[in-house]
């Protein structure tokens, strides 16, 4: 026996396994198997065959659908990526709002409160002035009041508005209006009682409205520092109304007379000051505003 055995070789089914490879012959259903191989690794128009017979059954349909904007895909975190953008884009418009608010209640402050209250007094300051023929002195001692109250208040509104931030437009048009009424009031009052020269309250109401106009005019070019002789001017000119106000008689009476010229001559000089500050201003910015336009058109 010198064979090897069927057995060891595998049987007729092992000899015919290794026969047919080795034979190179195809049967029907092995050509069939082969080519559904092929199709299937081979790749298709919209991807491979292999994958999208294996994402047709549903665990991988409900796999490979998209998922939610509330996932942790990247699908959805650009969704709330989106949704934090258009929030973030509307916020600057609810911040306006609420600046304008602020801006809105920031008028209500106290520096504007005591210039509303110095508005009020001109009225009330005439009423006083002016009751049981103007010549009562308990009636002018309380106008006295009210006008002291003005003149005290313009002291401090001023000085809180620029040391607590609180400067607003309405502060910056109600204060000199405040100034220039009770001040204007006091005066003519004073000369239609007869206690006044009209020539005093004509210089002194004639300086304010001027310098106040001047300043309109030349604030395109810069805005006119308040000086000390102007502050000084303001106080005397204040001093000298109330004691007039005041029925005042003897050496008071000559000596609020002084106070009053004194206020006089400090209302000219610092009105001079004013305009000679305004000239240079303005020529100032006429020169700047050449030398700018030299400079676009080099």
């Amino acid at each position: 026996m010198t064979g090897v055995p069927a057995s060891a070789a595998g049987g007729p089914s092992g000899a015919r396994r290794a026969k047919g490879p080795a034979s190179g012959s195809l049967t029907p259903a092995s050509g069939r198997a082969l080519a559904r191989e092929a199709r299937d690794t081979a790749p298709g128009e919209s991807g491979g065959g292999r994958a999208r017979r294996d994402a047709s059954s549903p665990e991988d349909v409900r796999a490979t659908a998209p998922s939610s904007p509330s996932s942790s895909s990247p699908e959805g975190t650009g969704n709330a990526g989106t949704a934090e953008a258009q929030g973030s884009t509307r916020a600057p418009r609810g911040g306006k709002i609420a600046a304008a608010a602020v801006d809105q209640a920031s008028v209500w402050n106290i520096a504007n409160l005591l210039t509303m209250l110095r508005l009020l007094l001109v009225p009330a300051f005439v009423m006083l002035m002016l009751a049981d023929g103007g010549y009562d002195p308990a009636w002018r001692s309380l106008a006295w009041a009210a006008f002291a109250i003005a003149m005290i208040t313009d002291l401090f509104d001023g000085h809180l508005a620029r040391t607590y931030n609180l400067v607003t437009d309405f502060g910056k048009i109600a204060d000199p209006i405040a100034d220039k009424a009770i001040m204007g009031a006091a005066l003519i009052c004073l000369s239609a009682l007869g206690d006044l020269p009209w020539w005093v309250t004509g210089v002194i109401l004639g300086r304010e409205l001027g310098i106040t106009l001047l300043r309109f005019l030349v604030i395109r070019y810069g805005v006119i520092p308040a000086s000390r002789g102007g502050k000084l001017k303001t106080l005397t000119q204040g001093v000298a109304v109330g004691m007039y106000v005041l029925a005042l008689t003897g050496w008071l009476a000559t000596l609020r007379w002084w106070v009053m010229a004194a206020a006089v001559v400090l209302t000219v000089v610092t009105g001079l000051d004013y305009v000679k500050q305004a000239i240079v201003l303005r020529r100032q910015g006429i020169a700047e505003r050449e030398a700018a336009l030299e400079e676009t058109e080099e």
